[in-house]
Protein backbone atom coordinates (compact mmCIF):
# COMPACT_ATOMS: atom_id res chain seq x y z
CA UNK A 1 0.00 0.00 0.00
CA UNK A 2 0.93 3.09 -1.05
CA UNK A 3 0.56 6.70 -0.40
CA UNK A 4 -0.22 7.38 -4.18
CA UNK A 5 -2.73 4.88 -3.56
CA UNK A 6 -4.55 5.32 -0.35
CA UNK A 7 -4.54 9.48 -1.63
CA UNK A 8 -5.85 8.36 -4.85
CA UNK A 9 -8.83 5.88 -2.30
CA UNK A 10 -9.33 9.01 -0.47
CA UNK A 11 -10.61 11.67 -2.81
CA UNK A 12 -11.99 8.87 -5.13
CA UNK A 13 -14.52 8.05 -2.08
CA UNK A 14 -15.41 11.51 -1.42
CA UNK A 15 -15.43 12.20 -5.32
CA UNK A 16 -18.08 9.48 -5.59
CA UNK A 17 -20.16 10.47 -2.25
CA UNK A 18 -20.45 14.02 -4.00
CA UNK A 19 -21.39 12.30 -7.37
CA UNK A 20 -24.27 10.20 -5.26
CA UNK A 21 -25.09 13.51 -3.99
CA UNK A 22 -25.74 15.32 -7.07
CA UNK A 23 -22.94 17.84 -6.20
CA UNK A 24 -21.58 19.18 -9.09
CA UNK A 25 -18.45 19.86 -6.69
CA UNK A 26 -17.64 15.97 -7.68
CA UNK A 27 -15.92 16.78 -10.94
CA UNK A 28 -12.78 18.76 -9.82
CA UNK A 29 -12.67 16.10 -6.93
CA UNK A 30 -12.93 13.11 -9.67
CA UNK A 31 -10.01 15.05 -11.76
CA UNK A 32 -7.66 14.60 -9.09
CA UNK A 33 -8.40 10.79 -8.64
CA UNK A 34 -7.93 10.08 -12.32
CA UNK A 35 -4.35 11.73 -12.30
CA UNK A 36 -3.45 9.75 -8.63
CA UNK A 37 -4.57 7.15 -10.39
CA UNK A 38 -3.21 7.44 -14.10
CA UNK A 39 0.30 7.12 -11.79
CA UNK A 40 -0.98 3.87 -9.70
CA UNK A 41 -1.91 1.82 -12.66
CA UNK A 42 1.48 2.64 -14.77
CA UNK A 43 3.36 1.45 -11.93
CA UNK A 44 1.47 -1.77 -11.71
CA UNK A 45 0.70 -2.09 -15.63
CA UNK A 46 -2.41 -2.00 -16.10
CA UNK A 47 -2.32 -0.09 -19.13
CA UNK A 48 -5.98 0.13 -20.34
CA UNK A 49 -6.67 1.63 -16.73
CA UNK A 50 -4.61 3.97 -17.28
CA UNK A 51 -5.22 5.25 -20.43
CA UNK A 52 -8.62 4.57 -18.80
CA UNK A 53 -7.83 7.72 -16.53
CA UNK A 54 -6.92 9.79 -18.96
CA UNK A 55 -10.52 9.29 -20.58
CA UNK A 56 -11.78 10.00 -17.58
CA UNK A 57 -10.01 13.24 -17.14
CA UNK A 58 -11.94 13.75 -20.50
CA UNK A 59 -15.13 12.21 -19.69
CA UNK A 60 -14.90 14.81 -16.44
CA UNK A 61 -14.70 17.89 -17.96
CA UNK A 62 -17.49 17.03 -20.55
CA UNK A 63 -19.54 15.55 -16.92
CA UNK A 64 -18.89 19.20 -15.24
CA UNK A 65 -20.17 21.17 -18.50
CA UNK A 66 -23.37 19.01 -18.91
CA UNK A 67 -23.96 19.12 -15.04
CA UNK A 68 -23.57 22.75 -14.74
CA UNK A 69 -25.92 23.27 -17.51
CA UNK A 70 -28.26 20.33 -16.38
CA UNK A 71 -29.40 21.78 -13.15
CA UNK A 72 -33.12 23.37 -11.55
CA UNK A 73 -33.14 26.80 -10.12
CA UNK A 74 -32.90 24.99 -7.34
CA UNK A 75 -29.33 23.96 -8.32
CA UNK A 76 -30.15 20.60 -7.91
CA UNK A 77 -29.27 17.94 -10.91
CA UNK A 78 -31.91 16.65 -13.18
CA UNK A 79 -31.80 13.00 -13.62
CA UNK A 80 -32.79 12.10 -17.14
CA UNK A 81 -34.05 8.63 -18.58
CA UNK A 82 -31.74 6.21 -20.21
CA UNK A 83 -33.58 5.51 -23.69
CA UNK A 84 -33.46 1.69 -24.88
CA UNK A 85 -31.95 2.38 -28.33
CA UNK A 86 -28.98 4.71 -26.13
CA UNK A 87 -28.65 1.80 -23.74
CA UNK A 88 -28.61 -0.92 -26.58
CA UNK A 89 -25.61 1.26 -27.99
CA UNK A 90 -23.70 1.68 -25.05
CA UNK A 91 -23.69 -2.03 -24.65
CA UNK A 92 -22.68 -2.42 -28.35
CA UNK A 93 -19.96 0.56 -28.07
CA UNK A 94 -18.56 -1.10 -24.83
CA UNK A 95 -18.30 -4.73 -26.04
CA UNK A 96 -16.91 -3.34 -29.41
CA UNK A 97 -14.26 -0.91 -27.33
CA UNK A 98 -13.37 -3.90 -24.80
CA UNK A 99 -12.42 -6.16 -27.91
CA UNK A 100 -10.37 -3.66 -29.66
CA UNK A 101 -8.35 -2.74 -26.32
CA UNK A 102 -8.13 -6.46 -25.51
CA UNK A 103 -6.39 -7.25 -28.81
CA UNK A 104 -4.35 -4.80 -28.90
CA UNK A 105 -3.08 -4.73 -25.21
CA UNK A 106 -2.73 -8.36 -25.25
CA UNK A 107 -0.65 -8.47 -28.68
CA UNK A 108 1.63 -5.30 -28.16
CA UNK A 109 1.94 -4.81 -24.44
CA UNK A 110 3.37 -6.53 -21.27
CA UNK A 111 -0.04 -5.36 -19.68
CA UNK A 112 -0.74 -8.11 -16.57
CA UNK A 113 -4.38 -9.20 -17.40
CA UNK A 114 -5.16 -7.55 -20.95
CA UNK A 115 -8.50 -8.95 -21.34
CA UNK A 116 -10.02 -8.08 -17.95
CA UNK A 117 -8.59 -4.68 -17.92
CA UNK A 118 -9.57 -4.27 -21.13
CA UNK A 119 -13.49 -5.16 -20.40
CA UNK A 120 -13.48 -3.17 -17.02
CA UNK A 121 -12.28 0.05 -19.05
CA UNK A 122 -14.43 -0.12 -22.03
CA UNK A 123 -17.88 -0.48 -20.40
CA UNK A 124 -16.51 2.05 -17.27
CA UNK A 125 -16.16 4.65 -20.79
CA UNK A 126 -19.74 3.67 -20.85
CA UNK A 127 -20.42 4.12 -17.57
CA UNK A 128 -18.93 7.48 -16.98
CA UNK A 129 -21.22 8.42 -20.31
CA UNK A 130 -23.94 7.53 -19.20
CA UNK A 131 -23.07 9.20 -15.86
CA UNK A 132 -22.07 12.71 -17.65
CA UNK A 133 -25.74 12.73 -19.27
CA UNK A 134 -27.44 11.91 -16.11
CA UNK A 135 -28.62 8.89 -16.53
CA UNK A 136 -29.75 6.61 -13.12
CA UNK A 137 -29.30 3.03 -15.22
CA UNK A 138 -25.21 4.24 -15.15
CA UNK A 139 -25.54 3.66 -11.35
CA UNK A 140 -26.32 -0.53 -11.97
CA UNK A 141 -23.52 -0.69 -14.62
CA UNK A 142 -20.84 0.71 -12.09
CA UNK A 143 -22.21 -1.82 -10.02
CA UNK A 144 -21.61 -4.29 -12.75
CA UNK A 145 -17.90 -3.02 -13.34
CA UNK A 146 -17.06 -2.66 -10.13
CA UNK A 147 -17.75 -6.25 -8.04
CA UNK A 148 -15.10 -7.34 -11.35
CA UNK A 149 -12.84 -4.26 -10.49
CA UNK A 150 -12.60 -5.94 -6.75
CA UNK A 151 -11.44 -9.10 -8.00
CA UNK A 152 -8.79 -7.66 -10.66
CA UNK A 153 -7.21 -5.84 -7.78
CA UNK A 154 -7.16 -8.20 -5.10
CA UNK A 155 -5.54 -10.48 -7.91
CA UNK A 156 -3.02 -7.46 -8.39
CA UNK A 157 -2.25 -6.98 -4.67
CA UNK A 158 -4.08 -3.54 -4.63
CA UNK A 159 -5.86 -4.33 -1.85
CA UNK A 160 -6.55 -0.77 -0.67
CA UNK A 161 -7.95 -0.22 -4.23
CA UNK A 162 -9.87 -3.15 -4.26
CA UNK A 163 -11.50 -2.01 -0.94
CA UNK A 164 -12.54 1.24 -2.44
CA UNK A 165 -14.05 -0.43 -5.32
CA UNK A 166 -16.37 -2.59 -2.86
CA UNK A 167 -17.36 0.97 -1.23
CA UNK A 168 -17.87 2.84 -4.68
CA UNK A 169 -20.38 -0.65 -5.12
CA UNK A 170 -22.11 0.49 -2.09
CA UNK A 171 -21.96 4.13 -3.41
CA UNK A 172 -23.67 3.10 -6.53
CA UNK A 173 -26.50 1.40 -4.67
CA UNK A 174 -26.94 4.46 -2.82
CA UNK A 175 -26.89 6.88 -6.10
CA UNK A 176 -28.96 4.29 -7.88
CA UNK A 177 -31.57 4.70 -4.41
CA UNK A 178 -31.16 8.74 -4.99
CA UNK A 179 -31.24 8.82 -8.59
CA UNK A 180 -34.46 6.70 -8.56
CA UNK A 181 -36.37 9.17 -6.79
CA UNK A 182 -35.33 12.12 -8.22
Amino acid sequence: MSPLEVAGVATSVLAIWLTARRNVWCWPLNLVACALYFKLFLDVRLYADMVLQALFGIGILYGWIVWSRGRRDTGQVVVMPLPGRRAVVGIAAGTLGALAIGWFTSRHTDAALPWMDATLSSFSLVAQYWTARRHRESWLLWIAVDIVYVGMFLAKGLVPTAGLYAVMIGLAVIGYRDWRKS
